[in-house]
This record gives structure tokens, sequence and C-alpha cells, in this order.
């Protein structure tokens, strides 16, 4: 793979790949690189993964890599992926083994830990003799945390330790307003970072030096990571795209043959308009940047779509960048003064169950849900129904939802999921109106006219119903007690006009 990235070269595209990297991190990669030689040239160098699933466009590989020290890269079962839903530690683990598989590939292994990250990393510098610990930064409060601890701990005792950007396109504080403030909306966002230059991507490692003897590592299937998926792991497991290769794979075909779509027929639920690539950046399989280039590569060749794809790229560091600036929007209403407002939460929360079992009779609504208890994911446009229904019209709190997506999702992502919810909900960023409320029917007639996507994943309007409407009885919850040959519900859980002049009255006394 050497000088090409999923598949395209680099050299021809962007010209030498060192001389247009990030100057910033070219020159930390570089200091880190000399810095491991007058340390110890064969002391190994630790490269913690998280979500970083990948070769190409790796800057903690590569700085691991460069210098020619053996590199040991380890992923730890710690508490922050204990805590993880059903369906994304199911995801994770099918990552982790891939990976894995690819390591081992190239002469490599990737060793596993259970254990909190600060004493298992002390323990492997201690088998090891490493001098130097790398990895991939993340920005949700809970890693941010736990990465200040390790870093400032190692470095008391002497180790190297070095994050590395590589989650998004651009790193969440270098986009600033005037007033050195960050941005609470989206556009002025977009305008400020569009036409910055987000650097070349960096190919594979050519070579990953292994240590003379390897540290010893637990079994994956030790960690149970696809217990609490129960049966719908066989389920998921039909429309993943794992790895790597598979998310080159799913870029290149979305550059070459939907691209020019995308900005038309996004929206639209019936039609396969949209790139998949959500599943592949949570786990890094695949590298924001090399999706920007490649995006930025179809808009100047003048495909049409291809700056709205680069738009909701950003509209993944956008959420980044607001959970960076504001971690409270994962766990508490982001804009000041809704904590009053009346939102139903847990047991008070009538219907809720109804719509997590996609019974709401609401025809989209349930569509929307079962298609992802059967594929791990949900239309971006289905994603907006859902939560807008259950926040406006049944007037429950968009945490229960969150809470449910993050169960749910195979790509679930704390920022974009938290900001998803809350601007739907209109507690949160770029929410105005804030008092919109979808009509999920509207927007069915508008975004799936003839009723393709509803009959896709309902069975009940279906006399004979498909494969894919069927699958999502044998991935649910048995206890949930429910089978095809029960009779669709006759009425909504909360009718059209009825959800909507309730909401309306909340939003008029509201009290903020």
């Amino acid at each position: 793979m050497s000088g090409v990235v999923m598949g395209v070269n680099v050299a021809a595209v962007a010209g030498d790949v060192k001389r247009n990297l990030d100057p910033g991190l070219c020159a930390l990669i570089c200091h880190e690189t000399n810095a491991g030689r007058d340390r110890m040239t064969d002391a190994p160098v630790i490269y913690w993964m998280r979500r970083d699933f990948r070769l190409a466009d790796n800057p903690a590989l590569c700085a691991a890599a460069t210098g020619g020290r053996p590199v040991i890269p380890v992923f730890i079962y710690d508490p922050q992926v204990k805590a993880l839903g059903a369906a994304p530690k199911w995801r994770l683990g099918q990552a982790i083994a891939r990976f894995r598989n690819t390591l081992e590939g190239r002469g490599s292994r990737l060793v596993l830990r259970r254990g909190t990250a600060l004493d298992v990393l002390k323990s492997l510098i201690a088998e090891t003799g490493a001098q130097e610990v790398v990895w991939g930064r993340l920005y949700d409060p809970e890693a941010r945390g736990r990465d200040t601890r390790v870093k400032a701990a190692l470095n008391a005792d002497g180790i190297a330790a070095v994050s590395y950007p590589g989650h998004v396109v651009f790193e969440p504080w270098t986009a600033q307003t005037r007033d050195g403030g960050f941005y609470k909306v989206y556009s002025p966002f977009w305008r400020a970072v569009k036409d910055r230059e987000a650097g070349s991507p960096l190919p594979a490692p050519e070579h990953l030096p292994a240590p003379a003897t390897w540290p010893i590592s637990a079994q994956l299937n030790e960690w149970g990571l696809a217990c609490a998926m129960g049966r719908g792991a066989s389920v998921v497991a039909q429309h993943v795209h794992v790895g790597e290769a598979a998310a080159g794979a799913r870029l290149r075909h979305f550059i070459a043959e939907k691209v020019g779509r995308y900005a038309a027929e996004r929206d639209f639920l019936d039609r396969d308009a949209c790139s998949g690539l959500s599943e592949n950046l949570t786990y890094g399989e695949v590298s924001a940047r090399l999706c920007w280039h490649l995006g930025a590569q179809a808009m100047q060749a003048g495909a049409a779509g291809a700056e709205r794809f680069l738009r909701e790229l950003i509209w993944r560091d956008f959420a980044c960048h607001l959970l960076y600036h504001t971690p409270h929007i994962t766990s508490r209403n982001w804009r000041g003064g809704w904590d009053a407002f009346p939102w139903a939460t847990g047991d008070d929360s009538p219907g809720l169950l109804a719509w997590k079992q996609g019974r709401t009779g609401v025809q989209v609504i349930d569509a929307a849900m079962r298609e992802m208890y059967v594929t791990g994911r949900m239309h971006n446009r289905a994603r907006m129904l859902v939560a807008s229904y259950l926040t406006k019209h049944m007037m429950v709190h968009w945490r229960e939802g969150a809470h449910w997506f993050e169960e749910c999702l195979i790509d679930w992502d704390p920022a974009s999921n938290a900001m998803g919810w809350q601007w739907v909900a209109g507690s949160g960023p770029d929410a105005a109106p804030y008092f919109r409320i979808f009509n999920p029917q509207t927007q069915a007639m508008k975004f799936d006219a003839d009723g393709r996507y509803r009959r896709r994943w309902l069975a009940e309007l279906n006399a004979n119903p498909g494969r894919e409407a069927m699958a999502y009885f044998e991935a649910i919850p048995k206890d949930w007690g429910l089978s095809p040959d029960m009779p669709y519900p006759k009425a909504p859980v909360v009718g059209m006009v009825q959800g909507r002049a309730r909401a309306l009255h909340a939003y008029a006394n509201r009290t903020f």
C-alpha cells in the first residue's frame, strides 16, 4: 500500500505527502521521532488504539512507525468500552477482529488487555521497556478526562505520551469566531473552514517493526462484546461493512457512482443515495480527511452533490466542535432554560415502548425504527422524523431517545447523537425555529411517495412481506412478544393534529 490510500495514489493526487502535511502535524511527528531516537532506538512505542482501525491516513500510527522502533498496537477494554450500548459494543468487536487480522497480515499483532487505561499502559511499559505511548484524539468529556490523566501520569514517569489528530477533518479548537470564541451555529462554522487546507492523506506505513517478544494478549471472545446484542447480532451482521478495505470500497463507489446525485436525492427514504460511511467513520475504518479530500476532488470535477457531501462531513466536525467546547451537550439541555420544559421521562413516558418497538401506528416512524433493528443504522431523514415525533408529538424527553439510539445504532457517535437529538428537540444548537414540528405523514408523502420504504420494513402491510421486513421479528428482544401475524396498530399513539397542538401549547407557555 505504499503511496496508496484506499486505492488512491497519494503522490499523483496531491504531490509529495510529507510536503503537503499540516505543518504542525509534520513537525510533531518529526519531533517525536527524533526524541525517540535520542532516548532508545530499540525501545518499543505503544500505539494505543481506540477508534482508528485503519492503516492509511492514521497520524498516530504513522508517528509510531516512523523511526524504525518496534510498534506494539494495543486495544484496552476499559470502563468506557464497558459502558457502550449493545450495538456499538458489538460493532466495535467486529472492527477489532478485522483490524487484528489486518495487522497479522503485515507481520504485526494487536495486543488486547482489560482494565483501566493507565494501569494497563503502565503494565505494558514495565513488560516491554517502551518509552513512548501514542494515540489518536477523541473529544467526548470521558475520553478527554481519561487521556489527560494518562498523559500526565506517564509524563511524570518519564514516558513520552503524545496524542494526534485523525478523527475529524479539522480539530475542534482550530475554528474560532472573530472574538476568539467557538461557533454555536453551523453555517458560519462551515464558512470558517470550507476553504482551509486539510492536508494530504498519509499512506499506510510500509513496515511495522515487531518487538523481539510480544506481550501476552487477551482473547477477544472472552470479552463478550456481542452478548448484549443477543439474537440481533446475526441479523445486523448481514448489513455491516467492516474494516478498512470495505470502507475504502464504499467510499470509492460513492464518489464514482452516487455523489453526483447526492444533494438531490439524499433525503428520499427509498433511494440508495447516501454514502453509508457513518459506520466506518465511527470506528475510524476510513479517515474523515480522506473523505474530504476525495469529495473536494469530485467537487472540482463538477459533481453536483459533492459540496453537499463536504457539508455533511463538516456537520460531523461541528458536532465534535460543540462537544469539545460544551461537553454538557451529551447529558443536559444545551440551551439554557429548557430544564423546566414539560417533557415526560422514564416511567412517565406513555407510548415510549410503542416508539421503541416500531408500533406507534405512524408508518414512517415505525418503518424507520425497524430499519434500525435490522441494519443497525437509520436513514438520516428518518432519524429527524423519529426524533421529532418522540420529542414533540409525544412530548418525551430527548434523552430517552438519545439513550435508545446509543443502545441500538452501530454508527453511534457521542457528538453526532447528542447534537442531532437536541437540534431536533429544540434545546440544542442551530435549532431555529425551535417550535418547528415535522409532520411525519406529510414527510412520508414527500420523501417516500410510493410507500416503498414503508412496505420494505413493515411486514404487517404486506400479504407477502419481504425478507428484511420479517428480519425485524428475528432481531428484536423475545420478551417483546411480537410476531408478524399481529395486526398493525389501528391508530397512532399520538395523532398528528393532537400532538402538534399540544407541543405548540407547551412552547407558547414556556418559562424560558
